[in-house]
């Protein structure tokens, strides 16, 4: 099978991306007293977590809401010692 048949997201996959929670609790200027919460899920790669520190860093800078904290958890899809080839199945009769 050519590469470009392949799907891009299991080729990340296999780069050491994984499934990304990130649940960020912030507060609004006009109701400081409540704590609202965005929740995301996303493609990133451990431990450097580039897709969520840019993500961060465009709140900062272009959103008025203040964060409170980011809770995030990360879980690696399939890494490359999860695939073999096969040479060879098997023989029938």
């Amino acid at each position: 099978m050519p590469a470009s048949d392949v799907d891009p997201a299991f080729l990340e996959m296999l780069e050491g991306y994984g499934l990304t929670s990130a649940e960020i609790l912030y507060r609004m200027p006009d109701h400081p007293a409540l704590l609202q919460s965005f929740s995301w899920q996303f493609h990133d790669i451990a431990p450097d977590y580039p897709r969520l520190k840019r993500f961060l860093a465009h709140w900062e800078r272009e959103v008025e809401a203040a964060i409170h904290s980011v809770r995030f958890s990360h879980a690696r899809l399939v890494g490359r010692r999860e695939i073999r080839t096969l040479t060879e199945l098997g023989r029938l009769h």
